[in-house]
Order: C-alpha cells, then sequence, then structure tokens
C-alpha cells in the first residue's frame, strides 16, 4: 500500500471514529435529557426576561428592542453551550472513559473530535428552539433567509473554536463542577460585556473599548447585522478572523494536553 493510500485511510478511519464518539455522546444526551433541558430553559428565561421585564427601559438605535435582543441571545446561547465541552470531557476522565478509549483501536484524537462535533449538534437544536422563541415573543428579523442562515453558520463556528478552548479546561479540571465553576469566570464578562443585550454606546465610558472590539460583540453585531439586514461593518469578517485565531491557538493546547492525558 503507498503512503498516500495508509494516508488517506488513517485520515477515513480518524473520520468514523469522530463520528462514532460524536453519535455515542449524542446518544447519550438523548437518555439522560436533562443538560439539553437546562440549555433551552437558560436563554428561554434571558428571552422572557429581557423582553418583558427590561426591554422598555432599554433603548436601541435601530428598530425594536426585540430584534437586538434575539440574534444576542442566540450568540450567548451558542457559547454557552460550548462549555459543554468542558463539562462532558471532565466527566469522561473523571469516570475513566478515556482511559478505556485509549485501549480500543480507534484514533486518539476521535475523543476529541467527537466531542466538540456532537456540542454543535447540539447547538444547532437550540438555536432551532430559541429561534421559535423569538418568533413567539414579536422577533422579526428583516434580513433575507440566506442572511439568516449565514448569521447561524458565523456563530456556531465561534462556538465551535470555542469548544477547543474548553476542552482544554475539561482536560485539566479534577471533576465536572471544577470545570463548570473554571469556565464561568472566562465566559461571564465576555457575555455580559458586550453587545448582547444593550448597545455598547450605553455603557460607561471605561468599558466602551473593551465592549466594542471584544470577540463576543463582534460576532454579536455580525449576527444582528446579518438577520435584520442592517449595516454592521466589517463585523463578520472579523468574527471569521477572531474563531480561526481562537482555533489556532486553542485547538493545539487541547491536543497537546489530552495527549499527556491519554
Amino acid at each position: 500500500m503507498s503512503p498516500t493510500s495508509t494516508s488517506t485511510w488513517s485520515f477515513a478511519w480518524a473520520v468514523r471514529d469522530t463520528f462514532t464518539i460524536a453519535r455515542r455522546n449524542l446518544l447519550a444526551l438523548v437518555r439522560v435529557p436533562t443538560s439539553l433541558v437546562f440549555a433551552i430553559i437558560q436563554p428561554i428565561m434571558f428571552v422572557v426576561l429581557f423582553r418583558y421585564v427590561f426591554g422598555g427601559a432599554i433603548n436601541v438605535p435601530q428598530g425594536v428592542y426585540v430584534n437586538f435582543l434575539i440574534p444576542g441571545i442566540l450568540v450567548q446561547t451558542t457559547i454557552f453551550g460550548s462549555v459543554g465541552t468542558a463539562i462532558g470531557l471532565a466527566e469522561d476522565l473523571q469516570r475513566g472513559l478515556i482511559e478505556r478509549f485509549r485501549a480500543l483501536p480507534m484514533a486518539r484524537m476521535a475523543v476529541l473530535g467527537g466531542r466538540t462535533v456532537a456540542d454543535v449538534v447540539r447547538n444547532v437544536m437550540v438555536v432551532v428552539v430559541i429561534t421559535a422563541v423569538g418568533f413567539a415573543v414579536g422577533f422579526r428579523p428583516t434580513g433575507s433567509v440566506v442572511a439568516y442562515l449565514e448569521a447561524a453558520l458565523l456563530m456556531l463556528l465561534f462556538a465551535y473554536c470555542l469548544s477547543w478552548g474548553f476542552a482544554f479546561v475539561g482536560l485539566v479540571a479534577p471533576n465536572s463542577e471544577s470545570a463548570q465553576a473554571i469556565t464561568f469566570p472566562l465566559i461571564f464578562p465576555m457575555t455580559f460585556a458586550s453587545s448582547i443585550f444593550v448597545p455598547v454606546a450605553s455603557m460607561p465610558s471605561w468599558l466602551q473599548g473593551f465592549a466594542t472590539y471584544q470577540p463576543v460583540s463582534q460576532v454579536a453585531t455580525a449576527v444582528r447585522g446579518l438577520m435584520n439586514g442592517v449595516p454592521h461593518g466589517a463585523s463578520t469578517w472579523i468574527s471569521l478572523a477572531w474563531s480561526i485565531g481562537a482555533l489556532v491557538v486553542l485547538a493545539p493546547l487541547a491536543v497537546r494536553r489530552y495527549r499527556r492525558v491519554a
């Protein structure tokens, strides 16, 4: 067998193993659906809270607040969904499943790849549900269907790239509770000190610089602009750059840590 054929076979083997692990993680989600239910209930609570409690006090520069809010909630939901990578890997490590996978004739990186792919699929399901909830509370995007799908792909890509960083967290944490505790201070300032819920211009001047240029705000601005068909500058390209940069930096960290663990 030629080296090219061997490489092709190895790649196909790795892809097959990755999707096998992803399927295993999704089946576990179906059998123990509490995490999926929580992932859906939490953003619904944010939608109801900001739509009907805080929304009347928040002024937005363009359109109605619900059209400003829902794209931001969708971005926040996918980011929070990527935290599941850390929790899931920490649980697998704690239960000894990583050691069992190591003993099987499978591509070693399928564990990380399968976990991140499964979390993307879960994020897709949650995005569909929250979009439906958004329409129920008055969300009426004015952009095209194609632009809406582009926005969805953009935020899913960003969350997927972040999930590699959370994979590293899950592999260094001693248990799932610690993994969740570690991720909270990482995502809290990025999501709440951003343009997800309120315009950056309404924030104190000392916070506006950070809130404007940090990646979550750029993704939220791009998603909002695409969904509502309004100008959003170079936010789409900046979001893509942040996503690729995060993947380039975070994936090697997770892989290196996984090799040490496994």
